[in-house]
């Protein structure tokens, strides 16, 4: 397929900028060495009228957070009538919204660990009675872990909460789900197998999850495919109700018993050397540099 003169958007002005200038890089020289006119873009350096002006035929959105997952660009694209890879304007705000994914999902009978908002003014001891510790505190409009506390004790939920809030406004504490963390891709409306997460000490933060190399990924998730196929139908309706679109990633918890929550979506995942959704397509049998042009031929407008 010609894909004409593609963008790869990355950095950009999140808080995961570091993240997104790793991804974008893998990407460009995964479309490079595919033959594909690949150039790289940074909306913190260029403005994305630029696009335009340079004929651009195609993008490749590879940023991460705020200014890139959240909507914003894709709105700037679309108007500027480019195809972009990825959900489109809704779906991409819903779903770096973890509250507003959390009453989208509830609504639809999916299954979510129990939250609150949290304010300056919120009875500390009662969201610990409440939600029981521990119990996680979360800025509510980040992603890669960033502000993100388990707390243990009700006396450190103030403290949880002010770190959450110099990340976001709008921050959540959500009840603790014990249990084997897995992920699970989809590409276009099918289903990559999951994987297994299993970081040191349980503990999977910005560090073990992008720069750590103890931190284990097991693909084949070691399920039997009766239980796996559940999971995996389970987060294609997640996306479908949140209206994503081309790929994504959810992130889950599957408890002892064999029932699973839904933690949140991710509308343009990492591809990282230690990122997800290139591990679940590799087991799929598609490398990355078929995963990218995938991807890249499911550019849409609108």
């Amino acid at each position: 397929m010609n894909f004409g003169k593609v963008a790869v958007l990355f950095g950009g002005r999140s808080a995961e900028r570091e993240i997104s200038l790793m991804s974008g890089s893998a990407v460009l020289e995964a479309l490079r060495g595919s033959g594909v006119d690949a150039h790289a873009f940074d909306p913190a350096q260029r403005d994305l009228s630029e696009l335009k002006r340079d004929r651009f035929d195609r993008v490749f959105i590879a940023l991460h957070g705020r200014y890139g997952e959240d909507g914003t660009v894709q709105g700037a694209l679309e108007l500027l009538g480019i195809p972009y890879t990825g959900s489109g304007v809704m779906a991409s705000a819903l779903c770096m919204d973890k509250l507003r994914t959390k009453m989208v999902w509830v609504a639809a009978s999916l299954p979510t660990p129990k939250w609150q908002v949290l304010t300056a003014g919120s009875d500390w001891a009662q969201v610990a009675r409440d939600l029981r510790l521990p119990l996680i505190v979360k800025p509510g409009r980040e992603g890669s872990t960033l502000g993100l506390t388990k707390v243990t004790s009700a006396e450190d939920v103030k403290a949880a909460y002010e770190h959450a809030a110099t990340y976001d406004t709008q921050v959540l504490a959500e009840e603790f789900v014990q249990g084997t963390e897995l992920t699970a891709a989809f590409l276009g409306e099918h289903a990559l197998p999951l994987v297994r997460i299993e970081a040191p000490q349980g503990n999977y933060d910005y560090q073990n999850k992008y720069f750590s190399d103890e931190t284990r990924y097991l693909c084949p998730c070691g399920l039997a495919p009766e239980e796996e196929a559940p999971i995996q139908a389970m987060v294609l309706r997640a996306a479908a109700v949140l209206g994503c679109s081309g790929w994504g990633r959810a992130d889950l918890i599957r408890r002892a018993d064999g029932s699973v929550s839904l933690l949140e979506m991710n509308t343009s995942p990492g591809m990282t050397g230690h990122s997800l959704v290139p591990m679940a397509a590799r087991a799929a049998g598609l490398d990355f540099d078929h995963l990218v042009l995938r991807i890249l031929e499911m550019a849409h407008v609108g």
